[in-house]
């Protein structure tokens, strides 16, 4: 699938998925219907971009904020989330669609690990798009995590204080491997990053719809997609040097 525009399309988009909560209050129905209602949208999304020529789709599944969650609302989530791995193993086969994962994922629940393990083991050859889902995951969270890294390797001999640069440090966060976002989306009507990808954000395109997320459609990330493509990404240069 293409799109019309004059520019490239996104080689990652990332999407804090927010208004779960929000669209099944509006129906008064308890909150974990409209994390029910939210994983349509997750699969619509996912086949969406696959299919559009997205290389990268990173989805904020759950934030290591969200731990603070009633315990409730926390174990449906988990539970949620094993169904989804076990049920999209086959999906994501036959779309080409290579599983990851990011985050503190070692506060998951060992069982949460195991589908986690055997869904990345499954898709581990898989050459299209990869679905990056962020698990128990907070940008600051993941910055510490590096830095930490960053020292064991320089204890090991392996990197040198004076020689770090931006791109050095980058190898050491949980995407390493992966292009920053060129688009991050928020759903839901809020306007804020909620520690989601803060040092990948540097040079993204923000966008921010009020649309809950499970109404949310292939048909408002395809206008998404079409408004970037006519966006002018100047990574502090001017216009002229980007012409010439």
């Amino acid at each position: 699938m293409t799109l019309a525009g004059r520019g490239d399309l996104p080689r990652h988009v990332a999407i804090i998925m927010d208004g779960n909560g929000r669209w099944a209050k509006k129906r008064r129905l308890p909150r974990v219907k409209g994390h029910e209602a939210g994983i349509r949208s997750v699969e619509k999304t996912v086949e969406f971009c696959a299919e559009t020529g997205i290389e990268v789709l990173t989805l904020y599944a759950f934030s290591s904020e969200n731990w603070l969650r009633p315990a409730l609302e926390v174990n449906a989530l988990m539970q949620l989330l094993k169904r989804f791995l076990r049920r999209e193993v086959p999906r994501l086969q036959r779309n080409r669609i290579r599983l990851q994962a990011i985050g503190d994922l070692a506060r998951l629940d060992d069982s949460v690990r195991a589908e986690l393990r055997q869904a990345m083991a499954a898709t581990a050859d898989c050459p299209g798009m990869v679905l990056n889902l962020a698990l128990s995951y907070g940008s600051r969270g993941e910055i510490v995590r590096a830095v930490r890294r960053l020292w064991q390797a320089a204890d090991r001999g392996e990197v040198a204080p004076e020689t770090l640069e931006p791109e050095t440090f980058a190898r050491y966060l949980d995407t390493a491997g992966l292009p920053d976002p060129d688009i991050i989306l928020r759903t839901g009507g809020e306007s804020r990053l909620s520690n989601f990808l803060l040092w990948q954000a540097a040079y993204a395109e923000l966008y921010f719809t009020a649309t809950l997320w499970p109404d949310f459609t292939a048909a408002e990330l395809q206008e998404i997609f079409t408004d970037f493509q006519h966006r002018e990404r100047r990574f502090g240069m001017i216009s002229e040097q980007l012409q010439s």
